[in-house]
């Protein structure tokens, strides 16, 4: 079974060409064309013991959207990363270009891989609150398709002109956390956003969560964080906080909006756990992996 978002900024000119090239390799498949997003969970179930995986071209909202659908019917994933910054397919080394993407899929390597939970919505990269929200909500799609990744980094720094913040407890094992947060940002997997990375040592398949807060600080010195985010190591900065946990719960003194997978999808108060290895994908081996 194959949905398409037609909506995503590669568009899908490429697809039907990889599509057939899997048909020749055997591969018999359902095709449906999804305008809206939240449509497809239905779509799977509606296909449910018909058919033995489902492939999703799109972004990461659009994989979200699907996790519910996926997960109701254990079916695997395959990935067209369709998408802006096609964060999921990063995190698990599925290359960007389509026939390689296909190639994956045709090789018929699986791995199972975490799902995160924040309250009732599951998650799939990461939930976060704050200046990400806000990012969020003044990113358009038109930025996206016109600009690419680089669309969140526009909009993030026309973001930093008025960051705001959030006083935040966090608890987690038997410790309590409290304070100011300009951001928290809550992983599954290891890369967001424009491609930047939760934790230097963050994986989707290790049964953790990888948490990091930035406190209030001077603008100039969050744009100076850049280059720490991009690699995993904002931890290592001064007025940044970093941890890994199963379990999180976070409250906040005033209700704040939560970014799950690129869309507002909860609010706190909010706990976030893990469902280890809940989804199947069809992926590269991991590193370190049995080849």
């Amino acid at each position: 079974m194959v949905l398409i978002n037609p909506g995503a900024r590669q568009g899908t000119g490429g697809v039907e060409a990889q599509l057939a090239r899997l048909e020749g390799l055997g591969f018999r498949l359902t095709r449906e064309t999804v305008t809206d997003p939240d449509g497809i969970p239905e779509r799977i179930r509606r296909h449910q013991g018909q058919v033995d995986l489902v492939i999703v071209g799109g972004g990461d909202g659009t994989m979200s959207a699907a996790l519910p659908g996926l997960l109701e019917a254990g079916l695997p994933l395959g990935i067209l990363p369709l998408g802006t910054a096609n964060n999921l397919a990063r995190t698990l080394g599925i290359p960007a270009k389509l026939d390689e993407a296909c190639a994956v899929i045709a090789a018929g390597r699986t791995r199972r891989i975490d799902v995160g939970r924040v309250n009732d919505r599951a998650f799939l990269t990461t939930a976060s609150m704050g200046l990400s929200v806000r990012i969020t909500g003044e990113l358009t799609g038109e930025a996206k398709k016109r600009w690419g990744p680089l669309a969140y980094v526009v909009t993030a720094l026309r973001s930093l002109r008025d960051p705001g913040d959030l006083h935040a407890e966090i608890r987690y094992d038997d410790e309590v956390l409290t304070g100011k947060a300009v951001q928290v940002v809550v992983g599954n997997g290891r890369y967001y956003g424009s491609g930047l990375a939760v934790a230097e040592n963050a994986r989707i398949d290790d049964g953790r969560l990888d948490l990091y807060v930035i406190r209030p600080q001077p603008r100039w010195r969050m744009i100076l964080l850049a280059p720490a985010l991009k690699r995993g190591r904002q931890g290592r900065k001064r007025d940044v906080l970093a941890l890994s946990a199963t379990e999180l719960r976070i409250t906040t003194r005033e209700p704040q909006d939560i970014d799950v997978d690129g869309e507002i999808g909860a609010t706190t108060p909010a706990t976030f756990s893990v469902m280890e290895g809940a989804l199947e994908v069809f992926a590269p081996a991991a590193e370190g992996a049995d080849h």
